[in-house]
């Protein structure tokens, strides 16, 4: 059975090109360094857009905070420059979720390379 492209999952590989090149080229807060958006969730009326991003390099947790402060005070300039650069009637309220799921993965691995050392 063929599932049909919805056009929020359209507009989400279209936020997160966007959001990532604005946050890479555009937006000039240090906090915001080293940050990987991996992924956007767009509500089905296309109002709301979760945006999950990583960190690399795995700060500790004052680090993660300054990330969302950053990212919390860009928000209104990236939804501007969104609406300059997508074509939209809407663009959607952007909400900023760290993704915790590389720091899991991280840490599995880093659990299996000391079981493999103790053998």
């Amino acid at each position: 059975m063929i599932t049909a492209y919805k056009r929020c999952d359209r507009i989400a590989d279209l936020l997160q090109r966007e959001i990532a090149d604005l946050l890479l080229r555009r937006v000039k807060d240090p906090r915001i360094e080293g940050v990987t958006i991996t992924g956007i969730k767009v509500s089905g009326d296309l109002q709301h857009a979760r945006v999950f991003y990583c960190v690399m390099g795995s700060p500790r947790n004052e680090g993660k905070e300054a990330v969302a402060t950053g990212l919390e005070k860009a928000k209104g300039f990236m939804r501007q420059e969104l609406g300059k650069r997508l074509h939209m009637r809407y663009v959607p309220q952007l909400e900023f979720v760290y993704d915790a799921s590389f720091d899991y993965g991280d840490r599995i691995e880093r659990l299996l390379k000391e079981l493999h050392q103790d053998e």
